[in-house]
């Protein structure tokens, strides 16, 4: 399109310039003719137009004025106003002039030429040529005599002079140079078109080439060069096409580097640049071809397994890629320990789309860091948006407003484990645990339920249950004689309110429950989470009556100057430090639980094992000066009426 536009220009160019040049030649004969006739008419009477003859010595002079133009003058005729041949050059020339043209003259007073074939007889054709035929008008002024007839104004046309001029030469000329033009023209347009060509060629493969590159990062990381986020998820869809028909799974871990934002904020962030693309290097070579490294952003990276043959084998590979960052990385001098926490999550197994796999295995992700667990693999347990957790909330929901209203059967109850002085393996205590006895589901541990009442702002009404249970329990119990404390544990959403020591004042005093009775179990990471406003709540517990204790302690961040002032009585050894005493377990655990027992009595504290399940590990307790413990070694979480009868009988191991 762009070289008919050029030559459509082009034949433009040619075609104006051909036409002024004709033009121009055309005014040169014209100007021409019309000296010639003058130069005729001149010597020719006004007369001699009205009568329309010419005598010899008129005819000679005419003859003689003309000489000088013979060069190009072809043929001189001279005509009245009435269309009489008044004097040709050419003897030979008779007829009638061009009527229309000498009529058009005549009225106009203003020359009329053509260029025209020389149609006059000749010997042979080839002597034939073109012509400039010219009708020039004669005006009376131009042969006024003082003796002119009456009835002649100057000025007026009398007649009019047909000049031929041989215009041959000038066409030839013309049409050289037409054709001259042509050439400069169409070579110039064509030098113009190959320079504008390779112009639009390099700049069009610029823009190809550019648009490419911009493709390209439109899929890639900049910094690591690893696939994108956009560029996974048309990788991740293609997998899932391609084991929609074979039964096979796609696997997805989501990886994210702990502390990123302080070795960020510490080192820089060309130490962190650095480190993420050290991180990108390690994942891309340590994997399957098929396997694909991403990078989503910031600290967060991405690996898909297209072809994945169980969820196993994906928890076994991110186990293998966390083992990655054992070796620390060198950043400039610095040998930087990095740890991640990993997400694992399959198609079809906790997702059915690509979208709904990318959320999974975010949630994996975060579960893995909340808990510090380094992996972990997707859970409904803790998905706060999945559809059968939304179905349990509303569910709970309901069962705490129709125990509100003591309508129907409870299904919210409270089952008490054994305390045991390790030193006599006598009951000292209880811990009320709840349980939600679901009528399709079955005995649901509060696990499943607790967190989605924190979440949602229901924990409160599922902690007024428990504290109101457990404190009508401790008066049934008093009232039989068997006075034993029981611990009830508090959400970190009870204990930054004072109204959790209202309600407790209030049911205590409704039921004639003895404060010393009543024990409050609080987590290590809610103590230190707000402690300004953990630690009024906790005084004012004190100062009713009701016992403290820190539960899980050991995996918060409480300082030992916290630990002095806090209003407590018992720490409780969390799990974790207690599975590390037995068979298989770290090394190095009893120095750590030792430090934690020290710890506690210096401050005058009673120290708890919770989660004992051996003999081994409750003879370890003993001697490491543990006061008490509580676990499946002793007895189970049952309900009221199956708790051992507390007080002074012993609790020996089961089995």
């Amino acid at each position: 399109m762009s070289l008919l536009g050029m030559a459509l220009v082009g034949v433009a160019l040619v075609l104006v310039t051909s036409t002024q040049m004709r033009g121009q030649a055309l005014r040169d004969g014209t100007g021409s003719a019309t000296r010639i006739a003058v130069y005729a008419a001149g010597v020719v009477p006004s007369t001699a137009f009205v009568t329309g003859v010419l005598s010899t010595d008129e005819r000679a002079a005419v003859a003689t004025a003309t000489r000088g133009f013979e060069d190009e003058l072809v043929e001189l005729r001279l005509w009245s106003p009435d269309g009489r041949l008044m004097y040709s050059s050419d003897a030979a020339t008779t007829g009638l002039p061009h009527s229309d043209r000498l009529a058009g003259v005549m009225q106009s007073e203003v020359p009329d030429a053509v260029v025209q074939p020389d149609v006059r007889p000749s010997d042979t054709a080839a002597d034939q040529g073109t012509v400039l035929d010219a009708y020039v008008p004669v005006l009376a002024a131009d042969t006024a005599t003082p003796d002119a007839p009456d009835g002649i104004d100057p000025g007026a046309v009398v007649g009019a002079a047909e000049v031929m001029l041989d215009h041959t030469t000038a066409q030839e000329t013309l049409r050289d140079a037409t054709r001259t033009v042509t050439l400069v023209v169409a070579g110039s347009l064509v030098v113009l078109w190959l320079a504008l060509f390779r112009i639009v060629h390099a700049t069009s493969r610029r823009l190809r080439a550019t648009a490419l590159e911009n493709a390209r990062l439109a899929l890639l990381d900049s910094l690591t060069g690893l696939p994108n986020r956009r560029l996974l998820a048309d990788q991740m869809q293609r997998a899932i096409d391609r084991v929609a028909d074979d039964g096979a799974r796609v696997g997805l871990i989501l990886l994210d580097i702990d502390r990123f934002k302080d070795i960020n904020d510490t080192l820089g962030h060309d130490h962190g640049d650095e480190l993420l693309r050290q991180v990108a290097e390690r994942l891309r070579d340590a994997l399957r071809d098929d396997d694909v490294v991403a990078r989503l952003g910031g600290d967060e990276f991405a690996i898909l397994l297209p072809d994945v043959r169980t969820v196993a084998n994906a928890e076994r590979l991110a186990r293998r890629v966390r083992g990655l960052f054992t070796q620390p990385f060198e950043l400039s001098e610095i040998a930087l320990h990095v740890e991640t926490s990993i997400g694992v999550a399959c198609l079809p197994d906790h997702a059915a789309d690509a979208s709904a796999l990318m959320r999974t295995a975010d949630i994996a992700m975060y579960a893995a860091k909340h808990h510090r667990t380094g992996v972990s693999v997707y859970s409904p347990d803790a998905d706060d948006s999945s559809p059968a957790r939304l179905v349990l909330l509303g569910e709970l929901h309901r069962v705490l407003e129709a125990h509100a209203r003591s309508d129907g059967e409870p299904q919210l109850e409270m089952h008490y484990q054994p305390k045991i002085e390790l030193s006599s393996h006598r009951t000292v205590g209880l811990e009320a645990l709840i349980r939600w006895r679901h009528p399709t589901r079955g005995l649901l541990p509060p696990g499943t339920f607790v967190p989605l009442a924190e979440q949602s702002g229901l924990i409160h009404r599922v902690t007024e249950f428990a504290l109101g249970e457990s404190v009508r329990q401790l008066a049934r119990w008093q009232a039989q004689g068997e006075a034993v404390p029981v611990a009830v544990n508090l959400s970190a959403h009870d204990v930054v309110s004072p109204a959790v020591v209202e309600l407790i004042e209030a049911l205590l005093a409704e039921h004639g429950v003895d404060p010393s009775l009543l024990e409050v179990e609080i987590t290590e990471t809610a103590l230190v989470a707000d402690p300004s406003r953990v630690v009024p709540v906790l005084e004012r517990l004190g100062a009713l009556g009701v016992r403290v204790a820190i539960d899980d302690f050991g995996t918060g961040t409480t300082s030992i100057s916290q630990l002095r002032d806090l209003p407590v009585a018992e720490l409780k050894i969390d799990r974790l430090f207690v599975a590390d005493l037995g068979e298989g377990g770290r090394s190095g655990s009893e120095v750590v639980v030792q430090a934690m027992v020290d710890l506690a009595h210096s401050f005058g504290l009673r120290v708890v094992a919770e989660g004992v399940e051996d003999a081994e590990t409750a003879a370890t307790l003993a001697r490491l000066g543990v006061d008490r413990a509580q676990g499946f070694l002793w007895a189970r979480p049952a309900p009221a009426d199956a708790v051992h009868p507390p007080g002074d009988h012993a609790l020996h191991p089961i089995g």
